[in-house]
């Protein structure tokens, strides 16, 4: 039971630094940092839009309107914490 519980803990992480990515990714974008028709940059960010749209859309469609400051990222990267933390807060009795 513990390797399981390890390895959706180690899911969740990486789950977390794809959702840092795909927020540093786009203020680089939004600032013209980086072009987004360079096709390595847009297959980049396809991807990481592919990963991160199905979880970020529920919880945009819960946030009230911030004047074009999207707070979802955060909303989930809180989450994602609680949620490993739950699981470690909880492990000692699986174990």
């Amino acid at each position: 039971m513990q390797s399981l519980l390890y390895l959706i803990s180690s899911i969740i992480g990486i789950y977390i630094w794809v959702v840092i990515i795909h927020v540093i990714i786009s203020w680089l974008i939004a600032f013209q940092v980086i072009n987004i028709h360079n096709q390595f940059v847009n297959s980049i960010k396809f991807m990481l839009d592919r990963l991160t749209k199905p979880v970020l859309q529920p919880i945009r469609r819960h946030m009230p309107d911030l004047g074009g400051v999207d707070i979802s990222p955060v909303v989930l990267l809180l989450l994602l914490y609680f949620l490993r933390n739950l699981l470690f807060e909880y492990w000692p009795k699986f174990g």
